[in-house]
């Protein structure tokens, strides 16, 4: 699984979003938690209950939602837990799916293209991945004989 991106992270911890965004955010919180387990295997019967990872991280982002360095370190705690929990990965890529669709206000995408002669598709717009097409061959040079007539 692909680490979550701290961008987004940032977003929702700061309210971005609206009411979607604040669900979405609590989604998490309530994912994060969830029982930790290691592999497969449920807690133990009488298990002392430990922090679950990326808990503290949590906490920390939504105490300084601003701080990059903490969304981060959210991003990584993320991470480790998806890689040792079956279940939170599960659900972790499920929580990533949802919060991508979160429009968030206030995000503006600038896109300008100047400057010279371009040939092809162009593509505007925020996060694309996966994306793959066919574009015809540059067209000839013009005949410079052809301009005077």
């Amino acid at each position: 699984m692909e680490p979550v991106a701290v961008g987004l992270l940032l977003a929702l911890a700061g309210g971005a979003g609206g009411e979607l965004g604040r669900q979405s955010w609590n989604g998490l919180a309530a994912l994060v938690r969830r029982p930790f387990r290691r592999g497969d295997q449920p807690p133990e019967v009488g298990e002392r209950a430990e922090v679950a990872p990326a808990e503290p991280e949590l906490v920390a982002l939504e105490e300084a939602p601003a701080d990059e360095e903490r969304g981060r370190a959210l991003s990584a705690a993320l991470a480790y837990r998806a890689a040792v929990d079956v279940d939170f990965r599960a659900g972790l890529e499920e929580w990533v799916s949802r919060a991508r669709e979160v429009r968030v206000a206030g995000v503006e995408v600038k896109n300008t293209i100047s400057g010279g002669s371009f040939h092809g598709p162009v593509i505007q717009g925020n996060n694309f991945s996966g994306l793959t097409w066919t574009t015809s061959p540059l067209p000839p040079p013009a005949n410079p004989e052809d301009r005077g007539a």
